[in-house]
């Protein structure tokens, strides 16, 4: 896999939304909020895809990728707009970045979408506001994407951040017969609440390696103190993504700390990651990097921008497993 690629991942996660950010903080009066045209999916340009003749799809929901953007004519953006660079450039680096990391052989399909900006994750009335935009167009992509794309085959949903707030949605409104298909739901760096786990019987909660139909969720952090509100504080499952136990067995990693170094640049850390059973905080010691945190929201010692990049390995192995399980199921 090539360095650069790595390093992508890292401006996907940080470099990009920082940029997007930057700059776009004062206040601008609703009136002037535009809302980008409805993407329409039947447009290949509205998609990334990785078509490697797999017998399974990873159909993946990208993070948080723009902030709050103004035009030149004073007109603001909370929404990406699926048809400008300004918002796509981002989104396509982790729609390249993620599909390199973790999807392995499988095929890989992932929407461009009108995701809300990073300011609207700032208090709980204006994500309320802005969030359904997002969900619908997500919702009208995936029921394309089965209708139109996958032909029948087995999937591995997959979403990191706002992404898998989306994907939570999407299992809520899950049939049996498109339940059936899901090889398991990766919803990365985000709660799964008791009331999430009441609307849905999809969300079953992996507990080990390889089974199927289950869902994967851990939040990461140095300590209890550095959770952010929606990453993890209210959360009901968790699984370590590195000896996949969802008791408190600590687990040995050994990688690079950084995505926004090449790897031939950086000494690899050796953390120790345990899971916190009543917190279900995924609990990392030994994480050196100092460029980890979020923009506006992020907190120091929450590694929620590293939660792709710290365990990319052990989620495509992964992915991969739980994919070979479900096609050759043991008699």
């Amino acid at each position: 896999m090539k360095k650069e690629l790595f390093q992508l991942v890292g401006c996907l996660l940080i470099a990009c939304l920082f940029f997007q950010c930057n700059g776009e903080r004062k206040q601008i009066p609703a009136e002037t909020e535009v809302l980008a045209v409805e993407p329409d999916y039947n447009d290949s340009t509205q998609w990334h895809i990785s078509d490697r003749h797999h017998a399974a799809d990873v159909f993946y929901i990208i993070s948080t990728e723009i902030g709050d953007t103004m035009m030149p004519d004073n007109t603001v953006y909370h929404h990406a707009d699926t048809y400008a660079d300004w918002a796509r450039t981002p989104m396509y680096s982790e729609m390249i970045g993620v599909d390199t990391l973790i999807s392995g052989p499988l095929n890989f399909y992932t929407p461009y979408y009108r995701q809300c900006s990073l300011q609207s994750f700032m208090n709980d009335s204006t994500l309320e506001a802005r969030f359904p935009v997002a969900v619908s167009d997500v919702k009208k992509a995936f029921d394309y994407f089965l209708k139109n794309l996958n032909d029948g085959r087995p999937f591995v949903l997959a979403g990191f951040s706002q992404g898998a707030m989306i994907m939570l949605e999407l299992l809520k409104e899950m049939d049996a017969t498109t339940y059936q298909r899901m090889i398991a739901a990766y919803a990365l760096g985000t709660n799964i609440t008791k009331e999430t786990l009441a609307q849905t019987n999809y969300i079953v909660p992996a507990s080990g390696e390889s089974d199927t139909g289950v869902t994967i969720c851990y939040n990461s952090v140095r300590d209890v103190n550095a959770v952010i509100h929606g990453l993890g504080d209210n959360n009901e499952i968790s699984i370590n993504p590195v000896n996949w136990k969802v008791d408190d067995t600590p687990a040995v990693l050994i990688t690079e700390p950084t995505p926004l170094l090449p790897i031939d640049q950086q000494k690899k850390d050796t953390m120790t990651v345990r899971l916190d059973p009543n917190t279900h905080l995924l609990l990392v010691d030994g994480y050196t990097a100092t460029d980890y945190i979020l923009p506006l929201i992020g907190k120091e010692g929450n590694y929620h921008s590293r939660e792709i990049w710290l365990y990319r390995d052990q989620l495509r192995e992964n992915i991969f497993r739980r994919t070979v399980c479900f096609l050759q199921p043991s008699k």
